[in-house]
């Protein structure tokens, strides 16, 4: 009996800070989360700072006061900070080796921020990899496609790669080119194509759209078209004039060849 009540004056206290640990560490959650969105609504609603910026610190505002949740926890336990700090101190090494990923993410987090090579809703490839950019936070960038599939990609990989930004500037250049049969009127066609093109009020004036020969094929005389638009309007206006330009083929005379080849019989 009295081995029983000497392990219940054990056992008891730990439960006890177990469950005030638990309560600890489901009100920090919590109050990390509902800080952090707050932190990321008051930035994102001042214009003059990027969303960007927002979502990365309410990214560590988040991390910093978790932190502070697991000292509390672990103080509940009877652990002390100063001691906490000499254990994390004496294993500094250990750690940075485990956590070298980690932490390598963390810092090309920041250089991302701080040098903004793209920002939250730009159309990028990373690596090779392309989609609008959802979030920026600590650890990790993550892109949507153009079919909505979530890609996350670790920052250190981001920052180490070769990034491409498709919205980084206002305005774009759509690149058409439209082979038509050797038998037809070249600068017929290029007129065709010119005026398909100012005629649509997404096609920017300066510069003007470029229309010319580019290249000999086989079975084609192939023409390219250089038109300037703004850049959330390229992929509409590119598949667009592309069936504009067809329909003024058709209506020009003007003809689409498909590869052919043509044999010449010698007599004997």
């Amino acid at each position: 009996m009295q081995d029983y009540l000497n392990q219940a004056e054990v056992i008891w206290p730990l439960l006890v800070s177990a469950a005030k640990a638990l309560v600890v560490l489901i009100l920090g959650w919590t109050l990390a989360g509902t800080i952090a969105g707050l932190v990321r609504r008051r930035i994102n609603a001042t214009p003059q700072i990027d969303p960007t910026l927002g979502n990365f610190t309410a990214s560590l505002v988040k991390w910093a006061i978790l932190a502070m949740v697991l000292v509390a926890v672990l103080g509940i336990f009877g652990i002390e900070a100063t001691s906490i700090v000499a254990v994390l101190g004496a294993a500094s090494l250990a750690i940075g080796l485990a956590l070298q990923g980690t932490l390598s993410d963390l810092a090309a987090g920041v250089m991302l921020v701080v040098f903004r090579p793209y920002k939250l809703g730009q159309f990028v490839d990373i690596g090779g990899t392309s989609g609008t950019v959802r979030d920026l936070n600590l650890f990790t960038t993550e892109l949507v496609t153009p079919d909505n599939v979530q890609i996350i990609v670790p920052n250190g990989q981001a920052w180490g790669a070769i990034i491409t930004n498709y919205s980084a500037h206002d305005t774009r250049r759509v690149d058409l080119v439209f082979g038509i049969d050797y038998d037809d009127d070249a600068g017929k066609a290029m007129e065709i194509i010119e005026r398909t093109a100012s005629a649509d009020s997404r096609v920017l004036a300066d510069p003007a759209p470029w229309v010319r020969v580019t290249n000999l094929g086989d079975s084609s005389v192939d023409l390219t078209a250089r038109i300037w638009c703004r850049a959330e309007d390229y992929w509409e206006l590119k598949f667009e004039l592309t069936r504009r330009v067809k329909e003024a083929f058709d209506a020009g005379g003007i003809s689409i060849p498909y590869p052919h080849s043509v044999e010449i019989h010698k007599e004997a």
